[in-house]
């Protein structure tokens, strides 16, 4: 399990956030000048280099939202400049992308970034611009809400794009998406002038995830642990019923994807963050803030625990809890994560994810006089890892940015240099950006600056 002893001071971290964006300019640098933008989107490395992987298009915000993050965080705009048109020119196919879940990860990554940085004073505030950010991000939460699949008990859910029956737990990301077009007073009109609720979705959708994706040792099945979390969840699309749990990137549907764990880990938190702006009264028609926030911190909670007690001591996890190799690694949770074993890879992109979602768990504990110091000690340990050799990348010739990351597993997608088939020392397009992230949220906690929320307060 993570050792909270080993917990680092937030000031402590300044010096490897001082050079992590040092690196990370580079990268982007890197990457913006060698690759062609015709030869889409880059998912994956390989031997160091950026490469596409048709699956569907859910990178393309990352790789743009990186240059937006190294600028919000080192002011330098020739990061801005790549970020800003790159969203003009190339994201505009994402805002209408009915076959997707990923509205939250493309156009919240750009849209939305650019538009929070101008209502923080860090873009010139242009009218017509800002109609621009948010005519994006308003048709972005419609396009992503009207992917609906209703369940039995009344409740519903965005489908992945599996198809009408898929609900995935990646997906609790997304309602970043929904979250900002309620924000901006939006609303998905359907046939008749039928007018569906943003929030009243977004919240549905929190619900089903926190029923179905997640575990909490009370019986449901035989592999039933506080925490676990179900990549996929799989319901017949005649009646709405929940039949069983399942997995596309995991090893089995009653293991723990240790990804699919981290988007649940930050997803939570977020939503309970952006609760904060809206009152009681509208909370009221949805059952109140006492039962949503019940329900969220539930589920932020069971993740986090789990991922805290199933994660080697210095936080960074193997791809898979169940994985079949871990057996031969021996007491593997009491040790530090070993990217170059020869039996089951690491991904350090779940950890990237899962930690911010620790942070932000352990402060809105500790703002509500609860204790929240385990999550943040988590967080902190994990991002020190994460910040440091052998996760950081220094080779000036490799493009990507964090090392030792898994994308698809079973299918045997990823890079594998000898003979063990284990992939290792390569990176991916979320786990660089999440990183980024990452290290952003910590940077505005160290130079005391505004605190890092996905949505802005003002309207």
């Amino acid at each position: 399990m993570i050792d909270l002893k080993q917990a680092p001071t937030l000031e402590s971290l300044s010096p490897l956030l001082k050079n992590f964006w040092n690196v990370s300019a580079q990268k982007i640098s890197l990457l913006d000048s060698q690759r062609d933008r015709s030869d889409g989107t880059p998912v994956f490395t390989i031997q160091g280099q950026y490469v596409a992987q048709g699956w569907t298009e859910w990178t393309q915000g990352f790789q743009f939202g990186s240059a937006i993050i190294q600028y919000d965080a080192t002011g330098d705009s020739e990061f801005l400049d790549i970020g800003r048109q790159a969203t003009v020119e190339h994201m505009a196919s994402h805002v209408t992308h009915f076959g997707v879940h990923d509205h939250g990860f493309n156009n919240v990554s750009t849209y939305g970034a650019l538009r929070r940085l101008m209502f923080e004073g860090r873009l010139p505030f242009d009218q017509w611009e800002l109609n621009f950010y948010e005519m994006a991000l308003k048709s972005s939460a419609a396009v992503q809400a009207y992917r609906w699949s209703e369940t039995i008990d009344g409740d519903g859910f965005i489908y992945s794009f599996n198809g009408p029956h898929s609900l995935f737990c990646d997906t609790i990301r997304s309602l970043r998406s929904l979250s900002m077009g309620h924000a901006l007073g939006h609303e998905l009109m359907h046939e008749n002038d039928d007018r569906v609720c943003l929030l009243d979705r977004m919240l549905q959708h929190a619900k089903s995830t926190a029923r179905y994706s997640v575990y909490y040792d009370e019986g449901r099945d035989d592999y039933d642990q506080w925490g676990r979390v179900a990549h996929e969840s799989i319901f017949n699309v005649i009646d709405g019923r929940y039949r069983c749990p399942s997995t596309q990137q995991g090893y089995s549907p009653f293991s723990t994807w240790t990804r699919g764990l981290a988007w649940i880990m930050t997803g939570y938190p977020e939503q309970l963050e952006y609760l904060n702006t809206i009152d009681d009264a509208e909370l009221d028609l949805y059952g109140g803030r006492e039962e949503i926030e019940a329900m969220m911190l539930k589920a932020a909670q069971a993740s986090c625990d789990f991922f805290i007690e199933n994660t080697p001591t210095d936080g960074i996890p193997y791809w898979d809890t169940g994985a079949p190799g871990l057996q031969q690694l021996g007491d593997y949770l009491n040790t530090t994560s070993d990217p170059f074993n020869a039996y089951e890879p690491i991904d350090s992109s779940a950890a990237a994810i899962g930690a911010q979602g620790l942070l932000r768990l352990g402060r809105y504990l500790n703002q509500r006089g609860s204790d929240g110091d385990k999550y943040t000690q988590a967080g902190l340990v994990t991002a020190q890892s994460l910040l440091s050799a052998p996760y950081l990348c220094s080779d000036p010739e490799h493009q990507g940015l964090l090392l030792h990351s898994v994308y698809h597993r079973p299918r045997g997608w990823d890079y594998m240099s000898d003979d063990s088939r284990v992939p290792r020392g390569e990176a991916c397009m979320w786990g660089d950006y999440h990183l980024r992230e990452l290290a952003l949220y910590l940077q505005r906690l160290v130079d005391s600056g505004p605190y890092y929320t996905f949505f802005s307060d003002k309207a």
